[in-house]
């Protein structure tokens, strides 16, 4: 089985429970050099998507924010480029949140990864755009937050797409998703999403 592995806090507790259970046959795939080290740390078989030719049976990430309707916003760790397209090669995308990132409308900040080179053409061209304090992303470019309205969430999305310079944004539509997992006080909800749902 192949499995990618996300960024962030829920990655880091299921990393430790996955080398418990002494997984045979399972070879992962990680978002980001600290992903990688924490698997490889717990004695988890760690490959480069190439090993893989592009394609996932699942991928566990965490998220920020999930609204009602499916949509997520992630990358609070910066590696929402590279979470998104674990995401996007897995036949199934599995997100973990706890009861408090589920929200009725999602809220900025929306992270953004950004070419150094076009940071003030974005800046310019998106408005309530800062610049993140902290280091960059996996491949070297800047992490910003866009901190205006979100609205129409799917229109705000392909706006952000379309800018030049955004490598990409933080809005993970409901169609990549498989399903969300959700950790209440006394066990856990399951909410399908749109991708082989």
């Amino acid at each position: 089985m192949r499995v990618g592995l996300g960024t962030g806090t829920t990655v880091a507790h299921l990393i430790p429970a996955l080398a418990r259970r002494g997984l045979k046959g399972v070879r992962y795939a990680a978002s980001s050099p600290r992903t990688e080290q924490l698997a490889k740390a717990a004695g988890l078989p760690v490959f480069g998507l190439e090993e893989f030719n592009g394609q996932l049976d699942l991928t566990i990430d965490g998220a920020d924010q999930v609204d009602r309707s499916g949509w997520l916003i992630k990358g609070g760790g910066g590696a929402h480029t590279r979470e998104k397209i674990l995401a996007a090669a897995a036949e199934r995308f599995v997100v973990i949140v706890s009861a408090n990132k589920i929200r009725d409308r999602l809220q900025p900040p929306v992270p953004l990864e950004v070419l150094p080179f076009a940071f003030p053409y974005v800046a310019a061209a998106l408005g309530e755009l800062q610049l993140r304090g902290g280091p960059p992303s996996p491949d070297g470019n800047l992490i910003c937050d866009y901190l205006g309205p979100i609205g129409d969430t799917e229109r705000l999305a392909e706006r952000l797409a379309a800018t030049p310079g955004v490598v990409e944004h933080g809005l993970f539509p409901p169609s990549l998703v498989s399903e969300v997992v959700v950790g209440i006080h006394n066990g856990v909800e399951r909410h399908s999403g749109g991708k082989n749902g």
